[in-house]
């Protein structure tokens, strides 16, 4: 199956939001109930990797998707040598990343995970202040996929929780 070149932000009037299915029930449910709104609420962005499909009037299906947010952490928490500050610092979060179990096998995680990264650099160039990125990793399959790529580290305090330093993902 085929897939657009580009990431668009979510609009849930021209994408199948309720029919993404990518296997996890928690991330389904967060994209079809709650990635608009929280867009809406500017809490986070959700963009959407289209199937290149022509449905007329129909929606759109979902190929994968990735949700950044803006957070803080502790330096005590990050693994890293740089001197920071003994208050919270700012880094992104990459909240959600997810492919629908159709698209699943096609290397279409890596497009979304690259796109996601790219996206975190844009938005610091842009005037958002990171440091970094953190993900929390949702299960083992997920630690697996994000240890394929060598450029996260553990938290010092939570295995499933991963940091990459900006400066390392504006190389990507």
């Amino acid at each position: 199956m085929a897939v657009q070149q580009e990431f668009v932000a979510l609009n849930p009037a021209h994408v199948d939001v309720k029919g993404f299915d990518c296997g996890k029930p928690d991330m389904n449910r967060f994209l079809a109930r709650y990635a608009a709104k929280n867009m809406a609420l500017k809490l986070s962005m959700t963009w959407v990797l289209p199937a290149e499909e022509e449905l007329i009037g129909k929606k759109t299906t979902i190929a994968s998707y990735y949700t950044l947010a803006s957070s803080t952490v502790t330096r005590e928490q990050i693994p890293t040598t740089e001197r920071l500050p003994g208050y919270p610092v700012p880094i992104v979060l990459l909240a959600r990343l997810a492919v629908d179990h159709r698209y699943q096998g096609q290397r279409i995680g890596e497009k979304t995970l690259v796109a996601a990264l790219r996206a975190s650099v844009r938005l610091t160039q842009h005037g958002l202040p990171a440091i970094g990125l953190i993900l929390d990793v949702l299960d083992e399959d997920a630690l697996m996929f994000y240890q394929k790529f060598d450029l996260f580290q553990p938290f010092t305090d939570d295995p499933m929780r991963l940091f990459v330093p900006m400066r390392v993902v504006a190389q990507i």
